[in-house]
Protein backbone atom coordinates (compact mmCIF):
# COMPACT_ATOMS: atom_id res chain seq x y z
CA UNK A 1 0.00 0.00 0.00
CA UNK A 2 3.02 2.73 0.75
CA UNK A 3 4.65 1.72 -2.31
CA UNK A 4 1.08 2.41 -4.63
CA UNK A 5 1.00 5.91 -2.78
CA UNK A 6 4.22 6.79 -3.40
CA UNK A 7 3.92 5.92 -7.35
CA UNK A 8 1.14 7.77 -7.01
CA UNK A 9 2.34 10.85 -5.91
CA UNK A 10 5.30 10.37 -8.51
CA UNK A 11 2.59 10.39 -11.01
CA UNK A 12 0.88 13.56 -9.94
CA UNK A 13 4.06 15.15 -9.39
CA UNK A 14 4.77 18.43 -7.20
CA UNK A 15 2.03 21.24 -6.15
CA UNK A 16 2.22 24.57 -8.12
CA UNK A 17 2.53 27.61 -5.27
CA UNK A 18 0.37 30.83 -6.93
CA UNK A 19 2.42 32.97 -8.54
CA UNK A 20 2.89 36.42 -7.10
CA UNK A 21 3.88 38.30 -10.19
CA UNK A 22 0.11 37.85 -11.20
CA UNK A 23 -1.67 38.68 -8.40
CA UNK A 24 1.04 41.88 -7.84
CA UNK A 25 -0.06 42.59 -11.81
CA UNK A 26 -3.91 42.72 -10.71
CA UNK A 27 -4.29 44.80 -7.81
CA UNK A 28 -3.29 47.79 -10.39
CA UNK A 29 -5.80 47.03 -12.54
CA UNK A 30 -8.26 46.65 -9.40
CA UNK A 31 -7.03 50.38 -8.47
CA UNK A 32 -7.37 51.64 -11.35
CA UNK A 33 -11.15 50.17 -12.05
CA UNK A 34 -12.23 51.96 -8.33
CA UNK A 35 -11.23 55.00 -9.30
CA UNK A 36 -13.06 55.44 -12.51
CA UNK A 37 -16.24 53.90 -10.82
CA UNK A 38 -15.39 56.28 -8.24
CA UNK A 39 -14.32 59.02 -10.40
CA UNK A 40 -16.36 62.71 -9.48
CA UNK A 41 -19.13 63.52 -11.74
CA UNK A 42 -19.28 67.11 -13.07
CA UNK A 43 -22.96 68.44 -13.91
CA UNK A 44 -23.28 70.67 -17.18
CA UNK A 45 -25.90 72.80 -18.09
CA UNK A 46 -27.37 73.44 -21.75
CA UNK A 47 -28.99 76.78 -22.24
CA UNK A 48 -32.66 76.72 -24.21
CA UNK A 49 -32.95 80.00 -26.43
CA UNK A 50 -36.12 79.25 -27.64
CA UNK A 51 -39.31 78.50 -25.73
CA UNK A 52 -42.43 78.17 -27.63
CA UNK A 53 -45.20 79.01 -26.29
CA UNK A 54 -47.02 77.00 -24.02
CA UNK A 55 -43.93 74.74 -23.53
CA UNK A 56 -43.25 74.16 -19.73
CA UNK A 57 -40.19 72.78 -17.58
CA UNK A 58 -42.15 69.16 -17.39
CA UNK A 59 -42.21 69.01 -21.50
CA UNK A 60 -38.32 69.62 -21.09
CA UNK A 61 -37.84 67.50 -18.88
CA UNK A 62 -39.89 64.48 -20.24
CA UNK A 63 -38.52 65.12 -23.72
CA UNK A 64 -34.34 65.41 -22.52
CA UNK A 65 -34.61 62.68 -20.13
CA UNK A 66 -34.31 60.00 -23.07
CA UNK A 67 -31.36 61.21 -23.33
CA UNK A 68 -29.54 61.42 -20.08
CA UNK A 69 -30.32 61.92 -16.03
CA UNK A 70 -32.16 65.83 -15.87
CA UNK A 71 -31.07 67.66 -13.06
CA UNK A 72 -32.89 70.83 -12.12
CA UNK A 73 -34.57 73.24 -14.65
CA UNK A 74 -35.46 76.98 -14.58
CA UNK A 75 -37.23 78.85 -17.45
CA UNK A 76 -37.47 82.98 -17.22
CA UNK A 77 -40.98 83.99 -17.30
CA UNK A 78 -41.90 86.68 -19.83
CA UNK A 79 -42.00 90.80 -18.70
CA UNK A 80 -44.97 91.80 -16.92
CA UNK A 81 -45.44 94.11 -19.04
CA UNK A 82 -46.19 91.90 -22.20
CA UNK A 83 -48.34 89.36 -19.70
CA UNK A 84 -50.41 92.45 -18.96
CA UNK A 85 -51.11 93.30 -22.59
CA UNK A 86 -51.83 89.10 -22.79
CA UNK A 87 -53.87 89.32 -20.20
CA UNK A 88 -56.42 92.40 -21.85
CA UNK A 89 -56.21 91.23 -25.20
CA UNK A 90 -57.55 87.47 -24.24
CA UNK A 91 -60.44 89.31 -21.99
CA UNK A 92 -61.05 91.58 -25.16
CA UNK A 93 -61.85 88.86 -27.44
CA UNK A 94 -65.14 88.09 -27.50
CA UNK A 95 -66.61 85.28 -28.22
CA UNK A 96 -63.49 83.67 -30.01
CA UNK A 97 -60.92 84.97 -26.43
CA UNK A 98 -58.72 82.62 -26.09
CA UNK A 99 -57.38 81.31 -22.57
CA UNK A 100 -54.32 83.56 -21.35
CA UNK A 101 -51.12 80.99 -21.08
CA UNK A 102 -48.55 82.19 -19.25
CA UNK A 103 -45.45 81.81 -21.23
CA UNK A 104 -41.31 82.07 -21.32
CA UNK A 105 -38.70 83.31 -22.65
CA UNK A 106 -35.75 81.03 -22.60
CA UNK A 107 -34.41 78.38 -19.87
CA UNK A 108 -31.22 76.48 -18.73
CA UNK A 109 -31.49 72.78 -18.05
CA UNK A 110 -29.22 70.80 -15.61
CA UNK A 111 -27.19 67.26 -16.90
CA UNK A 112 -26.19 65.34 -14.28
CA UNK A 113 -23.23 64.70 -16.92
CA UNK A 114 -21.50 67.68 -18.74
CA UNK A 115 -20.72 65.03 -21.18
CA UNK A 116 -24.02 63.84 -21.75
CA UNK A 117 -25.02 67.88 -21.89
CA UNK A 118 -22.33 68.32 -24.57
CA UNK A 119 -23.84 65.56 -26.67
CA UNK A 120 -27.54 66.33 -26.23
CA UNK A 121 -26.77 70.08 -27.33
CA UNK A 122 -24.43 69.06 -30.09
CA UNK A 123 -26.82 66.25 -31.59
CA UNK A 124 -30.33 68.60 -30.84
CA UNK A 125 -29.41 71.99 -32.43
CA UNK A 126 -31.47 72.75 -35.22
CA UNK A 127 -33.86 69.90 -35.07
CA UNK A 128 -37.80 69.24 -34.56
CA UNK A 129 -38.92 69.30 -30.74
CA UNK A 130 -41.70 67.25 -31.23
CA UNK A 131 -41.06 63.60 -32.36
CA UNK A 132 -44.80 62.71 -32.75
CA UNK A 133 -46.68 63.75 -35.74
CA UNK A 134 -49.90 65.21 -33.80
CA UNK A 135 -47.11 66.79 -31.01
CA UNK A 136 -47.64 70.79 -30.61
CA UNK A 137 -43.73 71.73 -30.62
CA UNK A 138 -43.53 69.59 -33.91
CA UNK A 139 -42.60 72.40 -35.98
CA UNK A 140 -40.33 74.22 -33.60
CA UNK A 141 -36.66 73.64 -33.54
CA UNK A 142 -34.39 73.54 -30.62
CA UNK A 143 -31.89 75.93 -29.84
CA UNK A 144 -29.49 74.22 -27.50
CA UNK A 145 -26.28 75.32 -26.36
CA UNK A 146 -23.65 73.90 -24.08
CA UNK A 147 -22.54 76.83 -21.41
CA UNK A 148 -18.70 75.56 -21.19
CA UNK A 149 -17.63 76.26 -17.11
CA UNK A 150 -20.91 77.62 -15.82
CA UNK A 151 -22.24 76.30 -12.83
CA UNK A 152 -26.10 76.29 -11.41
CA UNK A 153 -24.87 79.39 -8.56
CA UNK A 154 -23.96 81.64 -11.56
CA UNK A 155 -26.96 81.34 -13.19
CA UNK A 156 -28.51 82.33 -9.63
CA UNK A 157 -25.93 84.93 -9.52
CA UNK A 158 -27.18 86.52 -12.79
CA UNK A 159 -31.20 86.38 -11.89
CA UNK A 160 -30.73 87.56 -8.11
CA UNK A 161 -28.98 90.69 -9.76
CA UNK A 162 -31.47 90.82 -12.64
CA UNK A 163 -33.91 91.39 -10.21
CA UNK A 164 -31.91 93.69 -7.64
CA UNK A 165 -31.46 96.12 -11.69
CA UNK A 166 -35.17 95.56 -12.06
CA UNK A 167 -36.25 97.13 -8.26
CA UNK A 168 -33.41 99.99 -8.50
CA UNK A 169 -35.40 100.98 -12.08
CA UNK A 170 -38.91 100.66 -10.37
CA UNK A 171 -37.67 102.24 -7.33
CA UNK A 172 -36.51 105.33 -9.86
CA UNK A 173 -39.40 105.33 -11.54
CA UNK A 174 -41.20 105.64 -8.49
CA UNK A 175 -39.57 108.37 -6.75
CA UNK A 176 -39.57 110.06 -10.35
CA UNK A 177 -43.22 110.12 -10.30
CA UNK A 178 -43.54 110.92 -6.87
CA UNK A 179 -41.45 114.17 -7.90
CA UNK A 180 -43.80 115.08 -10.64
CA UNK A 181 -47.01 115.07 -8.35
CA UNK A 182 -45.18 116.61 -5.56
CA UNK A 183 -44.62 119.91 -8.10
CA UNK A 184 -48.01 119.33 -9.38
CA UNK A 185 -49.68 120.27 -6.23
CA UNK A 186 -47.06 122.91 -5.18
CA UNK A 187 -48.19 124.55 -8.40
CA UNK A 188 -51.79 124.33 -7.80
CA UNK A 189 -51.06 125.34 -4.08
CA UNK A 190 -49.03 128.24 -5.51
CA UNK A 191 -52.22 129.44 -7.84
CA UNK A 192 -54.92 128.77 -5.35
CA UNK A 193 -52.48 131.67 -3.08
CA UNK A 194 -52.31 134.11 -6.15
CA UNK A 195 -55.97 133.44 -6.90
CA UNK A 196 -57.44 134.41 -3.33
CA UNK A 197 -54.90 137.30 -2.64
CA UNK A 198 -56.15 138.76 -5.97
CA UNK A 199 -59.49 139.35 -4.67
CA UNK A 200 -58.20 140.70 -1.70
CA UNK A 201 -58.76 144.56 -0.96
CA UNK A 202 -56.24 145.03 1.94
CA UNK A 203 -53.77 143.51 -0.79
CA UNK A 204 -51.56 146.43 -2.59
CA UNK A 205 -52.89 147.14 -6.12
CA UNK A 206 -49.45 144.87 -7.55
CA UNK A 207 -50.27 145.99 -11.39
CA UNK A 208 -47.57 147.82 -13.13
CA UNK A 209 -48.12 151.91 -12.58
CA UNK A 210 -47.07 153.29 -15.87
CA UNK A 211 -48.07 156.31 -17.93
CA UNK A 212 -48.88 155.48 -21.79
CA UNK A 213 -48.28 158.51 -24.31
CA UNK A 214 -51.66 159.72 -25.49
CA UNK A 215 -52.47 158.49 -29.33
CA UNK A 216 -53.77 160.59 -31.59
CA UNK A 217 -57.62 159.91 -31.65
CA UNK A 218 -57.54 160.64 -28.10
CA UNK A 219 -55.42 163.97 -28.06
CA UNK A 220 -58.43 164.90 -31.12
CA UNK A 221 -61.17 163.92 -28.64
CA UNK A 222 -59.52 166.28 -25.63
CA UNK A 223 -59.43 168.96 -27.97
CA UNK A 224 -63.02 168.42 -29.06
CA UNK A 225 -64.16 168.67 -25.56
CA UNK A 226 -62.73 171.78 -25.19
CA UNK A 227 -65.35 175.24 -25.88
CA UNK A 228 -64.91 175.50 -29.72
CA UNK A 229 -62.43 172.57 -30.08
CA UNK A 230 -64.79 170.89 -32.18
CA UNK A 231 -64.20 173.55 -34.88
CA UNK A 232 -61.10 173.43 -34.99
CA UNK A 233 -61.33 169.52 -34.74
CA UNK A 234 -63.17 170.07 -38.15
CA UNK A 235 -60.67 172.60 -39.81
CA UNK A 236 -57.66 170.32 -38.93
CA UNK A 237 -59.17 167.28 -40.70
CA UNK A 238 -60.24 169.47 -43.51
CA UNK A 239 -56.77 170.40 -43.20
CA UNK A 240 -55.55 166.69 -43.18
CA UNK A 241 -57.68 165.30 -46.45
CA UNK A 242 -56.63 168.41 -48.37
CA UNK A 243 -53.37 167.84 -47.93
CA UNK A 244 -53.54 164.34 -48.74
CA UNK A 245 -55.37 165.14 -51.83
CA UNK A 246 -52.67 167.50 -53.09
CA UNK A 247 -49.99 165.42 -52.15
CA UNK A 248 -52.19 162.36 -54.13
CA UNK A 249 -52.36 164.99 -57.19
CA UNK A 250 -48.84 166.16 -56.65
CA UNK A 251 -48.06 162.43 -57.53
CA UNK A 252 -50.33 162.37 -60.05
CA UNK A 253 -48.77 164.80 -62.07
CA UNK A 254 -45.56 164.74 -61.44
CA UNK A 255 -45.39 168.69 -59.89
CA UNK A 256 -43.55 168.96 -56.44
CA UNK A 257 -45.56 167.93 -52.90
CA UNK A 258 -46.92 171.19 -51.07
CA UNK A 259 -44.17 172.43 -48.55
CA UNK A 260 -45.86 172.75 -45.33
CA UNK A 261 -44.30 175.96 -44.38
CA UNK A 262 -47.24 177.78 -45.24
CA UNK A 263 -49.51 175.49 -42.97
CA UNK A 264 -47.23 176.46 -39.89
CA UNK A 265 -48.70 179.96 -39.26
CA UNK A 266 -52.33 178.69 -39.30
CA UNK A 267 -51.55 175.63 -36.82
CA UNK A 268 -49.48 178.39 -34.37
CA UNK A 269 -52.46 180.59 -34.33
CA UNK A 270 -54.85 177.41 -34.04
CA UNK A 271 -52.91 176.31 -31.05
Amino acid sequence: MEAEEAEATSEEGPLEAPNPKTEAEEEPEEREAAACSKKRVVPGIVYLGHVPPRFRPLHVRNLLSAYGEVGRVFFQAEDQFVRRKKKAAAASGGKKRSRYSKDYTEGWVEFRDKRVAKRVAASLHNTPMGTRRRSPFRYDLWNLKYLHRFTWSHLSEHLAFERQVRRQRLRAEVAQAKRETDFYLRSVERGQRFLAADGDPTRPDGSWAFAQRPTEQELRARKAARPGGRERARLATVQDQARSNRGLLARIFGAPPPSDSAEEPSRARDS
